[in-house]
């Protein structure tokens, strides 16, 4: 049976693993997204898709970009984290 420390230690490095893996991602989202919204301000044009092609391609690209280090985090948080709570050591 686990206790609740143990389960808040857990739930703590999962959450901490999540938003290491994440904040390329939205980083990247976010400052596509203000670039692309100064630039429509500054030339009055309103057209949805320069919105949103540019935003999901630099996201893509900032993903296969740090695949390897989300790979290494993932990982980590298996093997110190899930795999020893399993194995009950």
């Amino acid at each position: 049976m686990m206790r609740e420390a143990e389960f808040f230690d857990i739930l703590r490095a999962a959450l901490w693993a999540a938003v290491s893996i994440s904040t390329p991602i939205l980083v990247t989202a976010l400052v596509v997204g203000l670039l692309i919204g100064l630039f429509q301000a500054l030339t009055s044009i309103q057209e949805m898709t320069l919105t949103f092609v540019p935003k999901v391609g630099a996201m893509l690209a900032v993903f296969w970009v740090s695949m390897a280090f989300m790979t290494r985090t993932l990982t980590s948080f298996w093997n110190d984290n899930i795999i020893p709570m399993i194995a009950g050591s």
